[in-house]
């Protein structure tokens, strides 16, 4: 069974850092990506970025390129999240999500079948 576990979240005044970790695990393979997630109150959950176990191929989203990235600690079957510069509207729950339908990378929500329970991240201006 798979299992994604969050870990990271806290408040933080604006300018600040945090690293987000998803540990994972039940996958057999790495024929799987993980993407992460957030959704801040009244809008609806968007995709961050996301990376691919095998190859470690990324995508993040044009709101937090160059701020936020993501890696993948196979060793631990870890990932994180180093998210730099934080501002105000990057406060959110955090989620990630496992892909394990070996389409295309994606920052598509519906693409994901297995969530976290998510890491509440407040930026503080």
């Amino acid at each position: 069974e798979v299992q994604l576990v969050e870990s990271g979240g806290g408040l933080v005044q604006a300018g600040g850092s945090l690293r987000l970790s998803c540990t994972t695990s039940g996958f057999s393979g790495d024929g799987y990506a993980i993407g992460w997630f957030r959704q801040a109150p009244g809008k609806a959950r968007e995709g961050v970025s996301s990376i691919t176990a095998s190859f470690g191929h990324t995508e993040y989203a044009d709101s937090v390129k160059g701020r936020f990235t993501i890696s993948f600690d196979n060793a631990r079957k870890t990932v994180y999240l180093q998210m730099n510069s934080l501002k105000p509207e990057d406060t959110a729950v955090y989620y990630c999500a496992a892909d394990t339908t070996y389409g295309p990378l994606t920052l598509e929500k519906g693409a994901y079948d297995h969530w976290g329970q998510g890491t509440q991240v407040t930026v503080s201006s």
